[in-house]
This record gives structure tokens, sequence and C-alpha cells, in this order.
């Protein structure tokens, strides 16, 4: 493709001058690997975006979508439904988390996220509540990129352009990152439990009558892997649940088996009153989120008179057949092949692995859980941020797929990897930093 050619998309989250100059190009894929458009392999260490958690081209999903379209192409959600939207639910029922049995569909986790802020506004009302109105995320938090998402988010540059039109009444709690106390960590972090403390600051500042929800991320994602250290979930129920406060759970990337259970609120043993997903829900293969509720935040919505609609919110593509015939396929494969137990078996490998690169120049921290990782390197003076992007380049060129966030490399690869793919991956990976 010549530059031309490539003028017309305005790609997201893309330096785009800077790509176009020597672009980047995915021509196919399958099981752990992608392949460019001029036959060089590449080793998938991010599972696309998060999202591809069974492996690339699964038949079983493409042969689905084909038969759903062949059916019917397209189903208005509206007052209508078809059969594969209540499997699908029922199916992501199956293995939420018990009490969690309503599913609402979205596209995408970013509208998943904007969904389960208005869910919680809305619920609150509905229990003559109405004050309850303050949001509460946290530093560091990525929680999408719609108004709501984006202003309850605590990433910088996701949120600067846009501080005069963000949601009002929102505050942040503190990010867990202690580099001092925390480095090197497998696993959850020692330290940092009492950082959930300061939601108490917050009621103090407001008063409880006055917050609605507190969302978080049960590991955060986007801004570079930040496991949450031992107690911090635990308290953050304990303290939600005394002052009456919803917790929302955004699982879009630690849902559906990335940390070795079905859902992060299970892996911690914690339930949230909401849970949103999305990426792992259909492989990746077809745009498609969710929101999951508990019964009682439901049954609160099932009042007034039985033909009024009871939430005033959906998308002309929720519950799309495609969609829900790709969700159903790929749960279908996550059962059928057990690969949210094969994370926790090969879990201790990928662990191992990815702390052998301590030690490695400039690298100041890695830190793990399930099958994700990241590594962070010390900034190069004047340029935070070039150090990261300058390993994802290289890593490319060296035949590995890897994540740049900021001066940090995150890997979350499909949970299909074999101990040979890790490997390959962290020894890639490693000789490209002794190089820089």
């Amino acid at each position: 493709m010549n530059r031309e050619d490539l003028e017309a998309h305005w790609m997201p989250f893309t330096a785009n001058r800077h790509f176009k100059a020597k672009p980047r190009i995915l021509a196919r894929a399958k099981g752990m690997h992608y392949w460019t458009d001029d036959g060089r392999q590449i080793l998938d260490g991010v599972a696309g975006l998060w999202c591809v958690n069974a492996g690339h081209g699964r038949p079983e999903i493409t042969n689905a979508v084909a038969k759903s379209l062949e059916e019917m192409d397209f189903a208005p959600p509206f007052n209508m439904g078809h059969p594969q939207a209540f499997a699908l639910a029922n199916a992501v029922k199956k293995i939420a988390p018990a009490g969690m049995d309503h599913v609402f569909f979205v596209n995408s986790g970013s509208e998943a996220v904007d969904t389960s802020l208005k869910i919680a506004l809305q619920y609150h009302r509905l229990k003559g509540e109405g004050t309850r109105t303050r949001l509460i995320g946290r530093e560091r938090g990525y929680h999408g990129v719609n108004l709501g998402g984006t202003t309850v988010g605590g990433m910088l540059p996701n949120r600067k352009a846009w501080s005069p039109v963000m949601v009002p009444g929102v505050d942040h709690l503190p990010h867990t990152h202690d580099l001092a106390k925390n480095a090197f960590s497998r696993g959850q972090p020692e330290h940092g439990a009492n950082l959930a403390g300061d939601l108490e600051k917050l009621v103090a500042l407001h008063d409880a009558s006055n917050i609605a929800a507190v969302i978080v991320e049960p590991i955060a994602g986007s801004t570079g892997v930040l496991v949450p250290p031992k107690g911090y979930l635990q308290k953050l129920r304990e303290l939600c649940t005394k002052h009456g406060i919803l917790l929302i759970f955004d699982e879009v990337i630690t849902g559906f088996g990335r940390t070795g259970s079905a859902f992060g609120a299970q892996e911690f043993g914690v339930t949230p009153d909401i849970i949103t997903c999305a990426k792992g829900l259909t492989n990746g293969s077809v745009p498609m989120g969710a929101v999951i509720v508990k019964k009682e935040i439901y049954d609160t919505f099932m009042t007034g008179p039985e033909g009024a609609i009871e939430l005033f919110h959906g998308y002309t593509y929720s519950s799309h057949p495609t969609a829900c015939a790709a969700g159903l396929a790929t749960l279908a494969i996550y059962e059928r092949d057990g690969l949210f137990q094969r994370v926790k078996e090969i879990a201790p490998y990928w662990q191992d692995a990815v702390h052998s690169l301590k030690g490695l120049p400039g690298v100041i921290d890695v830190r793990n859980y399930g099958l994700v990782a990241a590594i962070e390197y010390e900034p190069i003076a004047g340029s935070p941020g070039a150090r990261g992007f300058n390993t994802f380049l290289k890593a490319y060129d060296a035949g590995i797929l890897v994540r740049a966030a900021g001066d940090i490399t995150a890997m979350s690869p499909p949970l299909i990897i074999e101990k040979s793919h890790i490997d390959e991956l962290i020894g890639t990976l490693g000789k490209v930093i002794k190089a820089q």
C-alpha cells in the first residue's frame, strides 16, 4: 500500500503521520500468530488488543457467524427479540458471579461503562435516593472513551482535551502503583490495601447520600497492568456496602479467563454490584459488550406500569444476532477447551518467564497476574514514553507483538499460549531490551 492509500483512514489511538510513513499492516491471523502483508510471521503477545482469548481464526466462531447471517442478518432490539440474545444472556449468567444474573448487551467496553453509570444513577433514583449522583473513579483508570467513561477514567492524555464537557460531580481514588514498596511483585503486591480507605475521605467530603457508585478495574490494564494489592478490593467492597454505594468492576480486560477465573470478581473473591465486559465475550471477532447486574438492581427497575419502558437506553445493535452467535460460540470454546483452568496451569511458567527480565538494562519493575504482565522501564530523560514505544517498534521488527503503555511493555497473550511461545515471546523481548 502506498501513502495515498493510507490517508483516508483516520486511525484511533495512533500517531497517524508516524504510522503512515512506515506502516505496520497485518494481513491475516491464525492461532497464536499474525502475518504481515509482506509475509512475516508475528507472535501475538497481546491477544490482538486484550480480546482474542481463544486464539485467532477459530472455525467454530466463523461457522456460527456465517450461519447466523444466513438465517437473519438483523433483528430490532427494541420491543423485539431473537433466540440467540436470550441464549447468550443465560450463557453469561452461567459463568458470572453468583447473584449477578441479568445481562444488558451493548457493542463495546466504552458503551458498557457508560451504560453501567446510567443504570447506577437511575437505580438510586428509583430507590428514592435521587441525591446519589456523584461518581468515583480512580487515578490511572481506563474506562473507555465515551464521555462518562472518560470522566471516571484517570489517564491524563485521554482526559485533558475534553475537560470542559466532562460529566460533573466525579472524584477519583488514588492509584495503587507503588514502586518503592512493590517493585517486582509476583502476583498481588503486599502493600496498598489501605489506599481503598481513601473512599472514606470522599464520603466525609461529600456525604454518602450524594455518592452513587465507585468504578474500578480489578486489574488496571491500559495504564500498564496494575495488580490490586492484597486486601484492596475486599476493603473497597466493605466500604461501598457500608455506605450504600454501588461497586462497579470494569472487567473489559479481566473478563473471560485472563486471570484464570471467568471474571476477576471470582478470582479475587469480591462480588461487585455491576460488571462491565466486552473483548473476550466474542473473542474479538464481532464487536460486543455487556453489563451484568445483580438481581436486586434489575428488580428495582421492574416497577411501574407493566407496559412502560423501564430503562430509556439501548443501541440499534444491542444483542445483534451476529454478535450473539459469536459470543455463544466463544463461550462454548472456553468451556469445552477448559481455557480458564489452563491459565491457572500455565501462569506459574509465565510468571517465571517474565520475571527473568529483571536486571536487564532500564527495567525498573516486572509485575504479573494470570496471563497478563508488564515490564516498566526507566524513562529517557526529557522523553517520557519513548523507551516504551521504541521497545514496541523493535519488538515488532523482531517478530513479536507487544503493547506500549508509556514506558511500559504490556503483554496479555491468547489463553492457548504454549510454553514454547512463552519462551519465544519473552526471549525475543529480552533481546530487544538488551539491544537498546
